[in-house]
C-alpha cells in the first residue's frame, strides 16, 4: 500500500500542537511516516511532542530560517511515496482523511490531490469562521485568483525530487509559488477530493497586517515572473478578494464536533 509522509513544522506551539498530534495518532491509515521539524522551541512544545513518540518517525529540533525552511528539511527526510504537510496549528477533519487520500491517489493515478479546508476559531475549534471550498481543478482558475489550500495539498515525492522544494525567497508566498510551479508551469496531474480535509485555526503570517498582505502580494507577483508565467491584470487583486466568499459559504452535511472522528 501507499506510504504517506506527513511533515509538521513547529516553533513554540504548546497551546496547539497536541490537537495536531492527536489527529495524526487517530488516523486509521497504517502506513504513515510522521516527521516533526521543531525550530528549537523554548516553551513546552517538545515535552508534548515527546508524549507522542510512538506515532512519530523522525524528530528534528534545531534553529531554522522559518516555517518553509522547516518544511524543506522534512521533505529531504521524507521517504513516503506521497507527502502532505500539516501545520502545528491545524489538524485533520476526521480519522480517515489519510485513508481517503491514499485510495484516491491510487485509484486515479495522479501526481497530487487536494480538498477543502475550514478556518475555525482559535479558542473554540468547533466554531467555523471561513470555509475554503476548493472546487475541481482547472489550470485557468489560477488566473482568477485561485489556489488550492496548501495544508490539503498532497504531492508525490517524485514531483518534489523532479521540480524542487519551497523557495525561501518568497516568504509567506512560498506555498503559492510552489503550487503555481507544480500545477500551472509543469502541469502535474491532480485530483480534487470534495471533502473537508483540514481544520485550520484562524490567523496566519501572510494576513496578520496590511504590511504583510502587501508583501505577500508582491511575492505572489514575483512567483508568476520567476516561473515564466504572465497573470491577467486582475489576477493578484482577485486572490485576496476570493477569500471574502469563504466567510459567507457554509459547509453542508457536516457536524463539526471536535475531531469529527468516525467511530
Amino acid at each position: 500500500m501507499l506510504k504517506i509522509s506527513i511533515i509538521t513544522t513547529v516553533f513554540n506551539a504548546e497551546s496547539t500542537i497536541r490537537d495536531c498530534l492527536e489527529s495524526i495518532k487517530k488516523q486509521d491509515y497504517p502506513f504513515v511516516e510522521y516527521i516533526i521539524i521543531d525550530g528549537a522551541s523554548t516553551d513546552n512544545t517538545m515535552k508534548i511532542i515527546e508524549e507522542y513518540k510512538d506515532v512519530i518517525s523522525r524528530i528534528v529540533s534545531e534553529p531554522d530560517r522559518g516555517i518553509y525552511d522547516g518544511m524543506n528539511k522534512g521533505l529531504r527526510l521524507a521517504t513516503g511515496e506521497l507527502i502532505g504537510i500539516l501545520n502545528a496549528d491545524d489538524f485533520y477533519f476526521n480519522n480517515y482523511v489519510l485513508t481517503n487520500i491514499a485510495r484516491i491517489s491510487a485509484e486515479q493515478g495522479v501526481d497530487s490531490c487536494y480538498g477543502d479546508l475550514v478556518y475555525v476559531n482559535a479558542d473554540d475549534t468547533d466554531k467555523i469562521q471561513r470555509y475554503w471550498h476548493s472546487g475541481s481543478f482547472n489550470p485557468n482558475r489560477f488566473y482568477w485568483g485561485w489556489m488550492p489550500p496548501h495544508p490539503t495539498f498532497f504531492v508525490k515525492k517524485a514531483i518534489y525530487d523532479k521540480f524542487g522544494i519551497f523557495n525561501l525567497d518568497f516568504g509567506s508566498a512560498a506555498d503559492y509559488e510552489l503550487t503555481l510551479r507544480f500545477l500551472l508551469k509543469y502541469k502535474i496531474s491532480t485530483a480534487y477530493i470534495p471533502e473537508i480535509i483540514v481544520k485550520m485555526r484562524s490567523g496566519g503570517m501572510s494576513n496578520a497586517s496590511l504590511k504583510k498582505r502587501l508583501l505577500a502580494n508582491r511575492n505572489d507577483r514575483l512567483a508568476w515572473k520567476v516561473n515564466g508565467l504572465k497573470p491577467y491584470p486582475w489576477t493578484l487583486a482577485l486572490k485576496p478578494i476570493r477569500k471574502l466568499g469563504q466567510f459567507l459559504r457554509k459547509p453542508e452535511g457536516y457536524v463539526l464536533k471536535k475531531w469529527s472522528f468516525k467511530t
